[in-house]
């Protein structure tokens, strides 16, 4: 009897274990689980340094022990830096993957650099340690840069009252987590500081519907890093903004017009769509482009994407733990600009499950489905037949499969 075990109550995770006839473990001390769907705070502890806990060879667990390196915005950015960098002295063409993107405040003068070189062009600035939008800003002038850090900090119970120099406005995390920190939002392991901050070129064309803005979010799943082997699940959706998207300056602060994030689009009053939660299927927009953009610019943009996807997890394949008990289910978030290139926005550890309108219920419990069934063939029965898939005669080697 496969046992399984979960921190966290979502109908789309546990319907999906109870469909299956396995046998839910309640107890938190009880470790005689054979898979556990928890969150990034509890693979955390299962893997710590000090931690006496041993898996066995019949548990699975969702995450692997270092996931930061491709799911924490600035450690993301690093790897794919040094992934072209790499690609650049072997000859190999590899295709831009995010926008221009510098890491604050480390890169500071390298993003100064970048911006007068470029003083027409807007910037994102996205708190590394925030989720659903929170703490977001666009900027067009560098003086903008240290006024709103100042008073997002001063509106933070962590951060600086205002003022000061702008590694002080940004904190000093570390490089990579567990080292030390002297910023005084006292980065912890595994953990950034909570004020440091990316900052982006802001995609200023992104393909519009119906005059709004909207992004990606593509469920990938990973059982193996060594051998690297993808899957990318055909089911997915686009995420709408509430009002038409503008260039103008005086709506660089509106949020509704710029972030696609549900929780920030929810806010929008009466423009919010309860009925389908600003949300269209990814099978819909794929049919949309090839009757308004064409069949062979679609197939070239989702065969874009699919290489996206593929080049940025071989970014961080060489410095990603590959255990045995170790699955992922990740969320990338992808823009479209005007000339369909697609964007990597950023790549999320666990991805919302919440869900928000019958459609949106149904992808979900069938991306769980799908990967449960990739991790857990009929060969796996959870007594130590093999995980992750990893011992069948299939040996993939990197590429991404849709499912």
């Amino acid at each position: 009897m496969v046992r399984w075990k979960t921190d966290f109550s979502k109908w789309v995770i546990t319907s999906n274990f109870e469909r299956r006839g396995w046998q839910e473990v309640h107890d938190e001390k009880d470790e005689s689980w054979n898979i556990f769907w928890a969150n990034v705070g509890t693979v955390r502890q299962v893997f710590a340094s000090d931690s006496l806990q041993q898996l066995r060879p019949d548990q699975l667990i969702n995450h692997f022990p270092n996931h930061y390196e491709l799911t924490r915005k600035d450690l993301l950015v690093k790897n794919v830096k040094r992934y072209r960098r790499h690609a650049r002295k072997l000859g190999v063409a590899v295709p831009e993957l995010v926008p221009s993107t510098f890491v604050l405040p480390q890169e500071y003068a390298l993003f100064v650099e970048e911006f007068r070189k470029q003083t027409s062009s807007t910037y994102i600035l996205k708190p590394n340690g925030k989720a659903q939008g929170k703490g977001i800003f666009l900027v067009n002038k560098l003086s903008q840069v240290r006024e709103r850090a100042a008073a997002a900090a001063a509106a933070s119970a962590h951060g600086a009252t205002g003022g000061g120099s702008v590694a002080q406005l940004f904190g000093q995390a570390s490089s990579r987590p567990g080292t030390s920190s002297s910023s005084s939002s006292a980065a912890t392991p595994m953990r950034p500081a909570l004020d440091n901050y990316i900052v982006s070129r802001y995609i200023g064309n992104p393909l519009l519907l119906g005059g709004k803005k909207f992004d990606l979010r593509l469920y990938v799943l990973v059982p193996s890093y060594s051998p690297l082997v993808v899957y990318l699940a055909t089911l997915g959706f686009a995420r709408f903004c509430n009002v038409k998207y503008t260039r103008e300056l005086a709506q660089l602060d509106n949020m509704f017009v710029h972030l696609t994030n549900v929780a920030v689009q929810k806010g929008g009053g009466d423009e919010y769509n309860a009925a389908h939660g600003n949300k269209w299927a990814l099978a819909d927009l794929r049919l949309h482009l090839e009757a308004t953009r064409g069949h062979a610019a679609t197939q070239q943009l989702f065969a874009d994407m699919q290489q996206l996807v593929v080049h940025t997890l071989k970014a961080v394949q060489p410095v990603m733990i590959n255990d045995k008990h170790c699955f992922e289910l990740y969320g990338f978030d992808v823009i479209i600009d005007s000339d369909l290139q697609p964007w990597l926005i950023e790549v999320n550890a666990s991805p919302s499950l919440t869900t928000t309108t019958k459609a949106d219920r149904l992808l979900k419990f069938k991306i769980i489905n799908d990967a449960l069934s990739i991790v857990t063939p009929p060969s796996w029965s959870g007594s130590g037949a093999g995980s992750s898939g990893k011992g069948s005669s299939r040996n993939r080697e990197s590429a991404a499969a849709d499912r």
